[in-house]
C-alpha cells in the first residue's frame, strides 16, 4: 500500500468516522434496478470521469493499493489529489471503494463511494468522508472547503442518478 497521510486506514467502511475529523455523509436514492450498473460505474472510475473528474490511474478498476489521483477544476486551476484505494467491496448488495489520501493531497484522510440495495429493494448511494485540510490553501478557505466537498457529494449523486436512467 502507498504512503497514505493519516492512521485510521478502512474508517469509511463500516464504523464509526474517527474523531478530529470533518465527516461528510450523503445518501441518494437511484433508480430500482439500478444496482449492477451503479456499481460498474463506481468501480470503473465512470462515475468520476463522467462527472467531470480527472482520474489519473493505470488501472481499469478500483482495487485496494491501487493509486489514483483525481483533479478537480479547469486547466491550470485543477487541483490533483494522490490518493490510493484502501479497500473495495464488490457484493449482491453492497459494491463500492474507499480511497485515502496520499502525500501532497491538500486534505488528509479518507473517501468512500458506494451503491447498496436495501431489503424493500431500493438502491442506495452515498459518499462518506472524514478529512482535514493539509494545505495552506484548503485551511484559508475555511467553511467554503467543506462546502466544495458536500456539492462535490451532491454532483456525483445526480451524475450517477443520470448514469442509471433506464
Amino acid at each position: 500500500m502507498p504512503d497514505l497521510t493519516y492512521a485510521e486506514v478502512g474508517a469509511t467502511r463500516d464504523g464509526p468516522l474517527p474523531a478530529g475529523y470533518h465527516h461528510l455523509r450523503h445518501r441518494f436514492r437511484l433508480p430500482d434496478g439500478a444496482f449492477a450498473g451503479a456499481a460498474e460505474a463506481i468501480l470503473t472510475w465512470r462515475l468520476h470521469r463522467t462527472a467531470g473528474v480527472r482520474m489519473r490511474t493505470h488501472a481499469p478498476r478500483a482495487a485496494p493499493g491501487v493509486a489514483v489521483t483525481p483533479g478537480l477544476g479547469v486547466g491550470p486551476l485543477r487541483i490533483w489529489g494522490p490518493c490510493a484505494v484502501v479497500w473495495t467491496e464488490d457484493g449482491p448488495e453492497r459494491a463500492g471503494f474507499g480511497y485515502g489520501t496520499r502525500p501532497g493531497h491538500p486534505e488528509r484522510g479518507e473517501e468512500a463511494f458506494l451503491v447498496s440495495r436495501d431489503a424493500a429493494g431500493h438502491v442506495w448511494f452515498e459518499v462518506v468522508a472524514f478529512s482535514v485540510p493539509d494545505r495552506w490553501f484548503v485551511r484559508a478557505a475555511g467553511p467554503a472547503a467543506r462546502g466544495v466537498q458536500h456539492a462535490y457529494a451532491w454532483w456525483l449523486g445526480r451524475t450517477l442518478r443520470r448514469l442509471c436512467q433506464p
